[in-house]
């Protein structure tokens, strides 16, 4: 990976319409922006606004009506080796380990065993799941499956992870240390995140921009750096730039 102006990822213009015999509806509306390569952005918006819309595109898995987007300078028109993507559903398989979770990538890939169980283990080790190798999903927590997912992305060693609703489905403590625990993960593999989110208190502890999206349909309103130092503590979200920010969101969102 290589681009002489950093920038990573590009949308240029970027419109999605979905038409059926009923009409059409129009997601997304001429979105742009650039991420630059170890950025963790946040993208935040109403229900219906296209967040998800957005994330299917930038993973090659949905076409744009009009407008482009390129991963280091190549057309995004298919799922990419490149791109890892995790979901709010963790979607493990129930029959497997966590282990045999995590190695699927690579098996498919014909990695050699030795090989595939050394990365796992060591992102098993790096997501906080030491000693639970050998247990199954229905096992475990909605946070531990989430680290299985967010593990299994990472071991194909992706340029671009796209995080779509990853903590939707837990409780707010949980989410709040999973949170923690993200921050953690990318500073240790950086990696260049997008998370779509709709807590923007979350957005903006987590993120070093934040994409605000308006309701349908959906256009960029603001793209608002974070004026908060790293690493990040707990105490960094009754700082009054904090706050200031999640207000200035709020507003480019209604």
């Amino acid at each position: 990976m290589n681009s002489s102006n950093n920038h990573l990822l590009s949308v240029q213009d970027l419109s999605v319409t979905f038409a059926d015999e009923k009409g059409s509806l129009l997601a997304l509306k001429q979105i742009s922006f650039t991420i630059d390569c170890e950025q963790f952005v946040c993208v935040v918006g109403p229900s219906g606004s296209g967040k998800s819309t957005l994330i299917r595109v930038l993973a090659g898995l949905l076409p744009p009506t009009s407008g482009q987007v390129t991963l280091d300078g190549i057309p995004v028109t298919e799922p990419r080796l490149g791109v890892g993507i995790v979901f709010q559903k963790a979607n493990l398989m129930p029959w497997r380990t966590v282990l045999g979770n995590i190695t699927l990538p690579l098996e498919i890939a014909h990695v050699p065993a030795q090989e595939t169980d050394r990365q796992a283990r060591a992102l098993i080790d790096l997501v906080g799941l030491s000693g639970f190798e050998d247990w199954l999903p229905r096992d475990l927590s909605g946070g531990m499956m989430q680290r299985v997912a967010i593990a299994r992305s990472l071991i194909q060693d992706p340029d671009l992870l796209l995080l779509d609703e990853p903590f939707g489905a837990l409780d707010a403590l949980t989410r709040e240390k999973m949170g923690t625990e993200l921050l953690r993960i990318w500073r240790a593999t950086k990696k260049t995140v997008i998370m779509i989110t709709h807590d923007i208190s979350e957005a903006v502890f987590l993120a070093d921009r934040v994409l605000a999206i308006s309701p349908h349909p959906g256009r960029l309103r603001l793209d608002l750096p974070v004026p908060l130092e790293r690493p990040r503590g707990e105490e960094d979200r009754f700082k009054p730039v904090f706050i200031e920010a999640t207000q200035k969101l709020r507003e480019a969102i209604k």
